[in-house]
């Protein structure tokens, strides 16, 4: 028997899930959002302690998943993907637009603050307390800050289009890989499932909001000349806006209008409540059936 969940099914569940999502306390976004950009700091400082050993960019790209791997399998909010599951929800009529707008902000902020939160500890760590300078993965760390922030700014306008674009091909992969999520019912399927497109923006040096909130911080911290305005003009606020189009046009919206979700008819607030009072006639008009 297999556990392979078809992509009709696929986005029934996709849809089901953005529902779930749109109608969480702000709490629980919060909550869940700060944790999600902590575990994808991990992931990001783990591929970056690799490369700065002297192997190559290609293991760490392969480690990075694991924290997608982490945030999904707990149930977490990122952003990036809820970029592509909440407008599939708007379009099977599920979720309504300012549950979406509702969802994307609490949530961005939730992974900004779990985001510089790790980038925080992980700069006291390596720098022993702000006693030393962080070694090779300190010159890693700024050297990746900048080419993400003050490369775009000496390119001007391309830097700009630069940017969206990277972003795009970045996000086009998470969302996919929030998807896949789900194509399996094994929790070894689903590791497999999302591993392949998340390694692949990665290795591919894209670019991710929620990563970068982890990376532009960090490099600042260990004192790369950027400046807070140079990290949003010139990387959030582009990066942010190719992650939204990649996930919302390419992802949610183009896997939904080939794999429409059949929506669950809405029960009424009286049969809510009256369960019992319907369910008696109902079994006394099946007995008579029978007879």
């Amino acid at each position: 028997m297999t556990d392979y969940v078809n992509p009709k099914e696929l986005l029934q569940e996709a849809v089901q899930l953005a529902k779930r999502k749109s109608d969480l306390p702000a709490r629980d976004m919060l909550i869940r959002g700060i944790l999600a950009g902590a575990f994808l700091g991990y992931a990001t400082s783990l591929a970056i302690v690799v490369t700065s050993q002297g192997l190559p960019p290609i293991v760490g790209a392969i480690l990075f998943p694991v924290g997608f791997v982490m945030l999904a399998l707990l149930g977490l909010e990122l952003v990036t993907g809820n970029f592509a599951l909440l407008p599939a929800g708007v379009m099977a009529g599920t979720v309504r637009i300012t549950k979406l707008l509702r969802n994307w902000g609490w949530v961005y902020l939730g992974n900004l603050i779990g985001s510089v939160f790790y980038a925080a500890l992980f700069y006291l760590a390596i720098t022993n307390w702000r006693t030393g300078n962080g070694g090779a993965v300190a010159d890693l760390l700024k050297q990746a800050a900048q080419k993400k922030t003050l490369a775009y700014a000496a390119l001007g306008y391309s830097g700009w289009g630069t940017a969206i674009v990277k972003a795009v091909l970045c996000n086009w992969m998470v969302t996919i890989g929030a998807m896949l999520a789900m194509v399996s019912k094994s929790t070894v399927g689903k590791i497999a499932a999302m591993w392949l497109p998340i390694m692949t923006f990665f290795a591919l040096g894209f670019e991710h909001s929620v990563v970068n909130m982890y990376v532009i911080p960090s490099g600042m911290m260990l004192g790369a000349p950027i400046s807070l305005g140079q990290a949003l003009l010139w990387n959030l606020l582009p990066v942010t806006l190719g992650n939204f189009l990649a996930g919302t046009l390419l992802t949610g919206m183009a896997l939904y209008a080939t794999y429409p979700a059949v929506t669950a008819p809405i029960v009424s607030v009286a049969d809510a409540q009256h369960p019992a009072q319907n369910e008696q006639p109902a079994a006394f008009a099946a007995a008579a059936g029978m007879h």
